[in-house]
């Protein structure tokens, strides 16, 4: 019965993973959780899966033109050298505390999406209001591209 759970999550995984939003984000939550693997033997198939998951969605997406190369560039160097590092600690650090930094990482990024969405939500209900005037759109407009939101 277990297969049938590993199915499960590397589909959902999948799914995750080719629209560009990480497949280890739900994959190894479900390989911990739902399957009970420890965290770094979860972390280590999630690595294994990923690269299939990559190439293929790297295809479609460049075919799409939704990668800019200009910023990969930018981007690649600092990300090969802490992965050598994050690789590095995963091998010292205990699984216990492992998969406590991974929870408090996913709350603090879910955190941060939940507080853009509601201040996302706030700015377009005043910004759009019918007793708003032009220039006060245009004012939360500009205000609400500079927050990056």
């Amino acid at each position: 019965m277990e297969w049938i759970t590993l199915i499960i999550a590397g589909l959902f995984g999948g799914i995750v993973g080719g629209m560009g939003m990480g497949g280890g984000t739900l994959l190894i939550p479900l390989l911990t959780l739902y399957v009970g693997l420890p965290q770094l033997e979860a972390q280590m198939i999630n690595l294994v899966a990923f690269i299939p998951m990559a190439v293929v969605s790297l295809v479609i997406h460049y075919k799409n033109k939704l990668i800019d190369l200009k910023k990969i560039i930018y981007v690649l160097p600092s990300a090969l050298i802490f992965a050598v590092v994050g690789a590095m600690l995963s091998g010292i650090i205990d699984q216990h505390i492992l998969r406590h930094i991974f929870g408090w990482f996913m709350i603090a990024i879910s955190s941060i999406y939940l507080l853009k969405m509601l201040i996302n939500g706030v700015v377009r209900r005043v910004a759009f209001r019918n007793d708003t005037t032009f220039r006060e759109k245009l004012t939360y407009y500009i205000n609400f591209k500079r927050l990056n939101i």
